[in-house]
């Protein structure tokens, strides 16, 4: 870990990476692809130390609200967050200045700041976006290793359902081979329709992504637990960027009817509609 001072924090759709690097440990995470020219190695976490401080600036001079999104490169609820507690800092100031929010986590974590959450949400809409990619507990451990399992993202769903905090779950990566089952896409979707999720991401027809930097790691991860796999993906895919499941289509179609079935969206746009749409109530009051 080491710290930095950002020169901003506040992209050009306003998300917001307070944090550079990741210590969950996922086998397949595409931040790690040697495009996003990270100067230094993927588990030493650079810290934006003054986060807090160019986010106020930066709301501060912004006359309308808006959506404030975090955790689309890197997860802001690391293991180093409990320590530093940079992401709650931020949230203290989006919600002191009635912005919204939408955190993506893997990590149980964002319960901490659930006053924080409620609070935002009271005034504008605070929104958390989880991951679950693997319901097998003992083949999650080994896909996302170091941060809690796809059971304990359910019942952290569960907790924000009783809480009133609208969630969507990105179901993605379905890994070749791996978890791209009827099986496993059926247990992730009971776990979304029991904790009463707004809406189930999807891209494409399933499968992956990898890239240089990424791709090394990856088959690294294939080598060490499931040998003989890596043959099977050159074979499959060689260098290729987008690797679908060859299952995929079936298993989009498992999504779209049991999410029509169940009034969930699954539509890409309109989950991303939703997420970043800062309700017009709260935009009309903020002007007074």
């Amino acid at each position: 870990m080491h710290f930095v001072n950002a020169k901003g924090i506040l992209s050009q759709h306003y998300g917001m990476n307070i944090y550079r690097g990741c210590t969950h440990g996922c086998i397949y995470c595409d931040s790690r692809s040697a495009c996003y020219q990270m100067p230094h190695d993927f588990e030493d976490i650079e810290v934006k130390q003054n986060a807090p401080e160019l986010l106020e600036q930066a709301l501060r001079r912004k006359r309308n609200k808006c959506m404030i999104g975090t955790g689309a490169m890197c997860d802001p609820y690391m293991h180093c967050e409990a320590e530093l507690m940079l992401t709650r800092r931020c949230l203290e100031i989006i919600d002191r200045y009635h912005f919204g929010v939408a955190l993506q986590t893997k990590s149980d974590l964002v319960l901490r700041d659930l006053d924080l959450l409620k609070s935002i949400h009271a005034h504008s809409k605070a929104v958390v976006q989880m991951t679950l990619t693997t319901y097998d507990e003992a083949l999650c451990r080994i896909v996302e290793p170091d941060v809690c399992t796809t059971k304990r993202r359910y019942e952290v769903l569960k907790r924000l359902q009783k809480e009133g905090i609208p969630t969507v779950v990105w179901l993605t990566p379905l890994l070749p081979y791996i978890n791209d089952t009827p099986e496993n896409v059926r247990g992730i979707l009971s776990y979304c329709f029991d904790a009463g999720v707004k809406g189930i991401l999807t891209f494409g027809e399933g499968g992956m992504t990898l890239r240089e930097g990424d791709r090394e790691y990856y088959y690294a991860a294939l080598d060490r637990h499931f040998p003989g796999l890596k043959q099977r993906y050159i074979r499959r895919y060689g260098t290729e960027y987008q690797l679908p499941s060859d299952r995929g289509r079936y298993l989009m179609h498992i999504v779209r009817e049991e999410c029509k079935a169940h009034g969930v969206m699954c539509d890409q746009n309109e989950i991303f509609g939703y997420l970043f749409a800062y309700p017009k109530k709260f935009e009309q009051l903020s002007l007074f």
